[in-house]
């Protein structure tokens, strides 16, 4: 005879193989994966990123370069969810770059997404452009010679400054860590232990992901046919000044409430605003009900006949 073993709740059972038990089985292996959707879902609703945390918001410039790698930095809606001591924006990463006594002048974003912040969350001081590259595997060439365009076009225009190339992914790690080592094997021709020494170094977190350090180490450099070519244009941020976490949150309120108000004055029919309606019968049961309506008036009819009463008086 067999045996059985489920943890519940912090709690070891053993149960006997048996079919009622196997049922019993089935029913908490069903709870603690609802348990752990709940828990992921609850993760995706909050919109940090998972693993944001662990991980320092900015490194330091990397020697004899441009780069400065960092972490995403998140919106106001975002942050405001963390304590103060946990949150990271834009502004914050201005501060960041400061005190080490340098000045930022283009935000590389490779994320995949656009749900962390937005222009109008830049600096208006900070160029901004973004290489939308997915994460887990190795960037493709396109991504790379975006990568490469971005930078040179970047150095060719503030050739009589000093300001920085902030480049960035979700952790800052690995995308990051991978792009800027690739231009520096590829286009500074620097070995490639060297470069991911220095990245590692100046970021404060090793690059994770072994098929990015493979490829560094062992795959054949990339062209730079076209770098001097940029495909477009960087943008320029439109934030003035940061706002109040107090403040913003009054606006979410009232902007909220707004929006609410809007609603119900103007009758707003669009799906997301409509009140839940009743059920409507289907076609089937209105038959149905008309024909119980009728047979009922017949009954009666047949009823006030019988004792003697006309059915129309």
């Amino acid at each position: 005879m067999s045996w059985l073993f489920i943890c519940r709740n912090s709690t070891l059972l053993c149960l006997k193989a048996s079919a009622g038990n196997r049922t019993l089985l089935g029913v908490a292996m069903s709870q603690q994966q609802q348990q752990q959707q709940q828990q992921k879902k609850k993760k995706k609703t909050t919109g940090i990123p998972d693993g944001w945390l662990d991980y320092c918001p900015v490194g330091s410039r990397i020697p004899g370069t441009r780069f400065i790698p960092f972490k995403v930095p998140l919106k106001a809606a975002l942050n405001c969810q963390l304590p103060a001591s946990q949150s990271f924006d834009l502004w914050d990463l201005l501060d960041s770059v400061r005190q080490q006594n340098q000045e930022l002048g283009l935000i590389i974003d490779l994320t995949f997404t656009t749900r962390y912040y937005s222009v109008s969350d830049i600096p208006q001081c900070c160029a901004y452009i973004k290489i939308p590259t997915e994460g887990h595997r190795v960037p493709n060439d396109g991504a790379i010679l975006s990568f490469k365009r971005a930078v040179r076009h970047f150095l060719s225009q503030n050739q009589d400054n000093s300001r920085l190339i902030g480049v960035h992914c979700t952790h800052g790690l690995n995308r990051t860590g991978y792009l800027i080592c690739r231009y520096l094997i590829d286009v500074d021709r620097l070995d490639a232990a060297a470069a991911l020494q220095l990245f590692n170094s100046s970021r404060g977190h090793h690059i994770e992901r072994k098929n990015y350090i493979r490829d560094l180490q062992h795959a054949a450099k990339r062209s730079n046919r076209g770098i001097d070519e940029p495909e477009r244009n960087p943008i320029m941020g439109l934030a003035v000044r940061k706002e109040p976490a107090t403040l913003i949150k009054h606006q979410e309120k009232v902007e909220s409430n707004t929006a609410a108000q809007h609603v119900k004055t103007s009758g707003d029919e669009s799906a997301e605003n409509q009140q839940p309606k009743e059920k409507q019968p289907s076609q089937k049961q209105t038959k149905r009900r008309a024909r119980r309506r009728y047979k009922t008036r017949n009954k009666k009819s047949a009823d006030g006949s019988a004792q003697g009463h006309d059915p129309a008086s």
